[in-house]
């Protein structure tokens, strides 16, 4: 079967024993609707806020974020079969600033994993994208340290977060944002770090 994805410049491609080449593609807005539309329409996404969108809705929104140069939305690909939208943003930019002191080298990090399908939940499914995901935003991108801001609901993503080897902060409010562009509700969140030195000792 042909890898629809196969002509796409990918930010990041990384080869894992026993899982299969990841490749971490910058989202196209319009191409990439339909998938990313399924996928946050679900209710086991809905703390990503975009339930009850359409999909013209969700492509509208990833064509805003495209220009930006704070925040970046991305594909990830598992030989072939996307398996995870990717957000990126500078926490400075963002309203998580206001909840936590932004350290140099910082950079924030939303993962929504695609549904596990068929045949159920994966063992080390979610580990994999992670360690994935993890070595394009920090040596890849020379970053020092990941933050994360589920909703402090969200105890799978928070539970998966630490057995990653986040560490976790303090549980935070982060203010409401609304602008004539882009309207957040206010939301109680669990901060997690990743540092560095930690994912990749020495």
């Amino acid at each position: 079967m042909s890898d629809p994805y196969e002509a796409r410049a990918a930010v990041h491609e990384q080869r894992l024993d026993g899982f299969g080449t990841v490749r971490v593609l910058p989202l196209d807005p319009q191409a990439d609707a339909e998938v990313v539309h399924r996928w946050v329409s679900e209710e086991r996404a809905v703390f990503w806020g975009m339930n009850g969108l359409g999909r013209e809705q969700v492509a509208e929104i990833y064509a805003h974020m495209a220009p930006l140069a704070t925040h970046h939305a991305f594909l990830v690909v598992r030989d072939g079969d996307p398996v995870a939208l990717l957000q990126t943003y500078e926490p400075e930019a963002d309203r998580v600033s206001e909840c936590y002191e932004v350290r140099d080298g910082d950079i924030g990090v939303h993962l929504l994993l695609a549904p596990a399908g068929e045949g159920g939940a994966r063992s080390g499914w979610s580990g994999s994208l992670l360690t994935a995901v993890t070595a394009y935003v920090l040596p890849g991108l020379g970053r020092r340290r990941i933050v994360v801001d589920p909703d402090v609901r969200n105890e799978k993503a928070i539970a998966r977060f630490l057995r990653q080897g986040f560490e976790a902060g303090p549980v935070v409010v982060l203010p409401e944002i609304d602008l004539p562009d882009v309207h957040l509700p206010e939301k109680t969140a669990q901060l997690a770090f990743l540092d560095r030195t930690v994912a990749f000792p020495g």
